[in-house]
């Protein structure tokens, strides 16, 4: 049973950062592309960011800039470092990643979700 562990939510005063990580539990597996999703109260959920296995990356246009992805292969680990946090970035942070197993077959996993709460 494949589960992603997210850790690095918080409560942040605007103009502060905050660092997320995720990563899968378990084995027998591989890991393609990982991404960031967030989700304000009453709001879908929308994409932050994506990172390939291959380390190309694509932003939400009201991130770019100011978030960076990134991620460690070896430890099958995505980061999220967010810099100039603003109230507006205040939602659940939730991470996707790609996996295929070993057994066969790919399929799309998500993590439980981590608050971040920027103050004015």
């Amino acid at each position: 049973q494949v589960q992603l562990v997210e850790s690095g939510g918080g409560l942040v005063q605007a103009g502060g950062s905050l660092r997320l990580s995720c990563a899968p539990s378990g084995s027998g597996f591989s890991v393609n592309d990982m991404a960031w999703y967030r989700q304000a109260p009453g709001q879908q959920r929308k994409l932050v960011a994506r990172i390939t296995s291959g380390g190309r990356t694509n932003y939400g246009d009201s991130v770019k800039v100011r978030f960076t992805i990134s991620r460690d292969n070896a430890k099958n680990t995505v980061y999220l470092e967010m810099n100039s946090l603003k109230p507006d970035d205040t939602a659940v942070y939730y991470c996707n990643a790609e996996i295929r197993m070993y057994t066969g077959g790919s399929y799309s996993y998500w993590g439980q979700g981590t608050q971040v709460t920027v103050s004015s």
